[in-house]
């Protein structure tokens, strides 16, 4: 018999340890705006790189953020995180250098880490290439929900 249940913190921190992929929600001019993310997570926060564009416009805008991550199993069981936290950006900066040379630590052991958020409709030109964004969520909640 399937059951839905609720996931511990614990073991909704470890299911974002084990997971690379999702979905970014945030705050948009009239509607929620939500992209598809590679992230890497340590220490209560998910880092994030990116290219500017919209989802760096509205996050710098209203830095209230959500994170879900999904999986689905066998014999349609499921796993389902969401976080919910605040958008901190990396910056170019020496104060933030170390920061920002971490997050790409961790992000580049990730295979084709830099996808989606590398990914434009309208490439830049090689000459003049757009700045990479790095960023946190941090977990302000996070809960789940499982059915097992």
């Amino acid at each position: 018999m399937m059951q839905l249940r609720d996931m511990g913190e614990q073991d909704c921190l470890a299911f974002l340890a084990g997971h690379t992929r999702g979905h970014l929600a945030c705050l948009g001019e009239k509607y929620p705006y939500i992209v598809p993310i590679q992230h890497a997570y340590e220490k209560d926060r998910l880092f994030i790189f990116s290219m500017p564009g919209l989802k760096i416009d509205l996050l710098r805008a209203h830095s209230p953020a959500c994170v879900q991550v999904e999986e689905f199993g066998e014999n349609r069981t499921w796993k389902s995180v969401l976080v919910q936290g605040t958008y901190d950006e990396l910056t170019d900066t020496p104060a933030r250098h170390d920061e920002r040379l971490h997050a790409w630590s961790l992000l580049q052991k990730q295979p084709f880490w830099w996808e989606p958020g590398s990914l434009a409709l309208n490439s830049e030109s090689e000459d003049n290439p757009a700045p990479s964004i790095f960023f946190d969520i941090s977990i302000d909640v996070v809960s789940g929900r499982q059915v097992v």
